[in-house]
């Protein structure tokens, strides 16, 4: 199983150098992948520039936008930043999708939330015509540059239930989910839902299965356990304070025993690469997390 770090850039404290200094550690260490989400109405960086800095100062990581909020966007767009990070990083950058869950960021951007979902299929189907060369309408150029290879970079879905899945099933190369709590059961349960899907849709390959969490590593298990709930309450407060504070009290990695067992659960439940989510910018909590996967290794 590929295991993965994102850039905290959900955190507090993010400032000037950290995404350089964390892609550097995520590139120098036992990584799969450097990676980050979206949001609109917080104070995290921008997933554009956050994973443009990224892959200028690596050169061995895949390079993960998970995930882009698709109907956020006009399609054109997306198509556009994509194929430019995937040029940037040389080939290593994949593209998750999704329809995402939070109406604060739609109405940041002055977009409609209500059909969503299909309009994330419609978009999907418009981007795969653009990077194929097609232009935006007739008369127009194509929108570039081209995607280094044909068909443009891996598409990943951020589907959880039975119908999206389905619909996912007709256009992604797999799927990316989450696990606030880091929940073996909840990302089997997502893996099992992806394989019945490509099955159904009559995929002749499986989905790549990619999943995450919320944790933590640092010098006294207490302080990394309140550290870490304290980044998870304040990321979900958006869904309501009692939410917010009954999803914090559920994460559990916080401790290389517990990130140790998340690790064996994950890779046992059928995960191809597991991408964790650190709650703080301190790159003491990288360190430790590659000393700890270099050990596995052994």
């Amino acid at each position: 199983m590929d295991i993965g770090i994102a850039l905290p850039t959900m955190a507090p404290g993010y400032g000037p150098t950290t995404t350089v200094d964390w892609a550097r550690g995520i590139d120098a260490g036992p990584f799969s992948s450097v990676s980050t989400g979206e949001r609109i109405s917080f104070d995290n960086q921008d997933w554009t520039v956050a994973l443009a800095a990224a892959a200028a100062v690596t050169e061995r990581v895949r390079v993960i936008a998970n995930v882009v909020v698709l109907p956020l966007h006009p399609a054109a767009e997306v198509a556009k930043q994509a194929v430019a990070l995937d040029q940037v990083s040389n080939g290593r950058f994949t593209l998750g999708v999704g329809g995402g869950g939070r109406e604060h960021d739609y109405r940041s951007l002055g977009a409609s939330f209500s059909r969503r979902h299909a309009h994330l299929d419609e978009q999907v189907a418009e981007i795969r015509r653009l990077w194929a060369g097609e232009p935006p309408f007739e008369g127009a150029d194509p929108i570039g540059p081209p995607p280094l290879k044909a068909g443009g970079p891996p598409l990943l879905a951020g589907s959880l239930g039975p119908k999206s899945m389905a619909r996912a099933a007709r256009w992604a190369d797999g799927v990316t989910g989450f696990s606030v709590a880091g929940v073996a059961d909840e990302m089997a349960g997502t893996f099992a839902l992806a394989d019945r899907a490509w099955t159904d849709a009559g995929r002749d390959t499986a989905p790549r299965k990619v999943n995450g969490c919320f944790y933590l590593l640092g010098e006294d298990d207490e302080a990394a356990r309140d550290e870490l709930r304290r980044f998870a309450a304040r990321y979900l407060a958006v869904f309501g304070p009692e939410f917010a504070d009954a999803m914090a009290a559920e994460t559990c990695v916080w401790n290389e025993a517990a990130l140790h067992q998340l690790l064996d659960e994950a890779e046992a439940a059928g995960c191809d690469e597991l991408i964790l989510v650190p709650g703080t910018v301190d790159t003491d909590c990288l360190d430790r997390t590659a000393a700890l996967v270099a050990s596995r290794a052994r």
